[in-house]
């Protein structure tokens, strides 16, 4: 048991160094290791006021982009709205014009057919007095002084030519 209890000169000596040690260590060393110490904890104060500011600075930066976005939305809800505007304004126009082609094209053709019917009554009036020109031709050629045989005469021409005076 020896071993564990050291004798008291060993005691003595080992206090005599550890106080020596220990006021060594409270002059010089001990300063340095607090003054390590509170520039660390500066540091770290300073650092947490850093995080602090950043926090509040990213919180504002936060506001600032949900404050945009809500303004992009509404610009592009402005857009979307402006854009159906003009679909249906473009869109009413081209109503509006293929109703001006339409009532135009009605019209050329209204106009074609009035000009193809002017066309076919004048033909037809040409051929009535073709016709009228050849009754009366003929009927010059017979004698002009029985009426009842100039009539049997016209209705007989009228039946043998019914095409060309029903055109």
């Amino acid at each position: 048991m020896d071993l564990f209890l050291p004798e008291s000169g060993l005691v003595i000596w080992m206090l005599i160094a550890f106080l020596i040690v220990f006021v060594i260590l409270a002059k010089a060393g001990w300063p340095m290791i607090m003054g390590a110490v509170e520039k660390r904890n500066a540091h770290i104060s300073d650092s947490l006021l850093a995080a602090d500011e950043a926090n509040k600075a990213l919180a504002g930066i936060e506001q600032k982009r949900q404050e945009t976005m809500a303004a992009a939305q509404a610009e592009q809800i402005r857009i979307m709205k402006e854009s159906q505007d003009l679909k249906t304004q473009l869109i009413e126009e081209a109503k509006t014009q293929a109703r001006k082609e339409a009532e135009k094209i009605v019209t050329d053709a209204r106009l074609r057919m009035e000009k193809e019917q002017a066309e076919a009554m004048a033909q037809m009036k040409s051929e009535v007095v073709t016709l009228a020109v050849d009754i009366a031709e003929k009927l010059l050629q017979r004698e002009l002084s029985d009426k009842q045989a100039q009539n049997d005469y016209i209705e007989q021409l009228l039946k043998n030519n019914p095409t060309q005076i029903q055109a």
